[in-house]
Parts: structure tokens; sequence; C-alpha cells
């Protein structure tokens, strides 16, 4: 077992960091990390549909688009975010969830799993979490609301009606709580020992502590943190993504934009936003649809996002 503390809040370092270990980790590992004033995006979302960019910019923050499916989050110093990086023979994604749950519980709040991927405490949402499969580790990991900025939070996010409504609430501020409204010793400081607490109690052992600063000075890390703070990759092909059909399913949202050569009545390219945490079914609609009749839909199979896609279009 591992246990990691990032000392950056700056976020291309700390998810460098993250994927690095995915890749190199060989063992059970927890790592802690903040980042400053930053929305995290979803691999195949849309950031111009999903974030207030132009707020965002001008006010210093950053755009970080993660390598996992799922939704937009806002991260500022009130949020204390986690990864599990776990070999692949290890993984268990409801011994991670009891990790977080048992910390949160130590200060007396009830918590319980919801939906695709929210834990919730009295009620309320305070943590995301999204999910990826690497090599020879899998990842987990999501973040902890402590005390953000709701306003802030709020003022960058732009959910979809659509998806409102399927909550049943007025707006985000709703659906979300900060720890510390419900107890007010909670704090990142004060939550931070008591997750490797139960890390430690989960997996029966005693965690060996790295130096953040030693993982920052990897080449691989400083390769990573360029990549991630590219134009390209939080930006790239979006600037010119126009959706054309778009519909909010029970596993997520999507966004479609379609080229079609008329001439021949084909599907020559497939562009999809969507925060769906399956990034594998997502492709896989992609090549089916590509070079696929507009008139006669493709052979569909069982999963339930091809459908639902397919229905959009067909």
């Amino acid at each position: 077992m591992q246990f990691i503390v990032s000392n950056q809040t700056e976020p291309y370092w700390n998810i460098s960091v993250e994927n690095y270990l995915v890749e190199h980790a060989e063992c059970v590992t927890l790592y802690l990390w903040r980042n400053r004033r930053t929305v995290v995006i979803g691999q195949n979302q849309n950031p111009y549909s999903e974030v207030n960019v132009e707020a965002l910019e001008a006010d210093g923050g950053f755009l970080m688009r993660r390598k996992t499916g799922g939704g937009a989050v806002y991260h500022d110093d009130g949020n204390l975010n986690f990864s599990f990086v776990v070999p692949k023979e290890l993984y268990d994604q409801t011994r991670q969830f009891s990790v977080i749950q048992r910390a949160v519980e130590s200060f007396g709040l009830h918590t319980e799993l919801s939906g695709r991927n929210d834990i919730l405490a009295e009620g309320r949402k305070f943590s995301g979490n999204a999910f990826s499969k690497g090599r020879v580790n899998d990842l987990h990991h999501g973040t902890i609301l402590v005390k953000g900025n709701m306003d802030d939070l709020a003022r960058y996010l732009k959910p979809k009606p659509a998806k409102l409504q399927k909550h049943g609430v007025a707006s985000v501020r709703s659906r979300v709580v900060n720890l510390s409204e419900l107890n007010p010793e909670i704090n990142a400081e004060a939550l931070a020992p008591r997750l490797r607490e139960a890390f430690e109690v989960e997996y029966g052992g005693v965690a060996m502590e790295v130096s953040f600063d030693s993982l920052m000075q990897l080449p691989a890390v400083r390769e990573l943190h360029d990549h991630f703070a590219s134009d390209e990759w939080k930006y790239g092909r979006w600037r010119t993504f126009l959706a054309q059909r778009s519909a909010q399913f029970e596993w997520g949202g999507v966004e479609l934009a379609l080229t079609i050569d008329e001439a021949r009545g084909v599907i020559t390219e497939v562009q999809i936003a969507s925060d769906a945490l399956d990034l594998a079914a997502l492709e896989t609609v992609k090549q089916k649809l590509t070079g696929a009749s507009v008139e006669t839909a493709p052979v569909c199979c069982d999963n339930q996002i091809e459908k639902d896609i397919f229905s959009l279009i067909y």
C-alpha cells in the first residue's frame, strides 16, 4: 500500500501524477490532491456546452479534461480529491467507496451511494466519481466537497435543463452540499488523515508515504503535464463542434454531430459529446456509425447506450 498527498494546486500536475501512477504503480495506492479554481470535464464532453469557459478563463481558472468518462465537476481549494489506483486483481469499487464513506462517517454523518457515481451525505451529493481501466491498474477517482465555493460552482458549470429536470431540482446548488455545512469540524486538513486511516483499515496494513516532489521530477510525469495543459487536448475539435441531435438518457446525456456524404447516403464522420461513464460503448457507436447508411441502422448489440444513440438517428 502507498499513500500520496499532492503539494500542488495547479491541476495539470495533479492529473499527470495520477496518470503516471495508473501505468506504473505496483501496489494499492490512495492519492489525495487539490486543484485551484478548476473545472474538470470528462474525456468526451464538449467544454463549450458544459462550462462557462469565458468566465472561467477571465477569473484565472483552469479547464482540465480527464481521461475518464462522466460529467463536469468544479474544484477549488475547498475540494479534497482522491484517486484509488489498484492492480486489476484487487480492484473493487465497493471497497474503494467504503474507504470514503468510512472516513466521512467518522465525523458522525450518514452516507449512501446514489445513481451512477455519487456519494450522498444526509441525502445530498458531496462526491462524484469516475472510473477507467488501465493496462496493469484500474482507476477510481472522485471529488469530495468539503468547503467549496458554491457561487463559483454555479457560475462556471452549465448543466442542461433536461438533466436538472430528470433529477427533479431547479439548480446545481440544490443537489450538492459541502461537508463543512453538515459538520463544521470537517476541513481538508482534518479529513485527509481520516481517509488514510480508513484506507489502512480497509486493506489491512500500513501505507508507505511517497513524496510528491519526487514524482514531479520524473520525465514521464513532465511529459504528461505538457499534454494535459495543451490547448489541443483541452479544446481541440470542440471549438467547431455543432450538435445536431441531443438527448438525456438514464446513463447520461449525449450530443451528436454527423458528417454525411449525400451522394452515397453514408455517414463519413461521427462526433459524440457525452458524460457517459462507459467510454468503450461510445467508441463502439462511433465505429459502427462511421461508414453506415443513413437509411439503415447498423447491427446493434444489447448495449443500451448503442440502442439509445441509434434511436436519435434512425
